[in-house]
């Protein structure tokens, strides 16, 4: 049995990886094998996510220190959580491509930022494209605008130009110069 010393650096551990994310998920992972186990943790690990199998007792605790509410009816049997620091649907979309194939795996729950979600919002978040994808749209709406806004306001020095090279061609043919 773990010290109190121990627990307490466990849920510090805890605290500061909640402090930090963006988003995780909260796993029942009942009934996986080692090899499933150590696949998820692969997959997970690719995408830059932190999988920890932790005491509900101390998640608990912690999420209290931290102030992330809502919890506790989500924390009960055995507990797995998916920490994402850099992307908040990494963990989501892991978590739910892996249970695609290994039913025994159960999505209970997802914190995005500070805030408790539901089964339902997780597996919305995992249908949302990757960060990359989403930025790539965005930077695709700005730039389309953008680039008709500049075309716009090429438009009257192109005209400008047509117009003095016209009066330059006039000018020639008018003093007997081949233009």
């Amino acid at each position: 049995m773990a010290t109190k010393s121990e627990k307490e650096l466990v849920v510090g551990e805890v605290k500061e990886r909640l402090s930090r994310i963006q988003g995780a998920v909260i796993t029942d992972y009942r009934g996986l094998n080692v090899s499933q186990m150590t696949k998820l943790r692969k997959k997970l690990r690719e995408a830059g996510v932190e999988y920890r199998v932790l005491k509900n007792t101390l998640v608990r605790r912690a999420a209290q220190e931290v102030g992330i509410t809502g919890l506790d009816e989500f924390l009960s049997g055995p507990t797995g959580i998916a920490f994402g620091y850099n992307d908040p649907v990494a963990p989501a979309k892991v978590i739910a491509d892996f249970a695609k194939d290994n039913k025994q795996l159960e999505i209970k729950a997802g914190i995005l930022g500070q805030r408790v979600i539901g089964l339902e919002e997780v597996k919305r978040l995992a249908s949302l494209p990757s960060q990359e994808v989403l930025l790539a749209q965005v930077l695709g709406g700005i730039r389309a605008p953008l680039a008709g806004l500049v075309s716009v306001f090429q438009a009257p020095l192109r005209n400008v130009a047509y117009a003095l090279e016209a009066i330059r061609k006039q000018k020639a043919e008018a003093e007997g110069q081949p233009a």
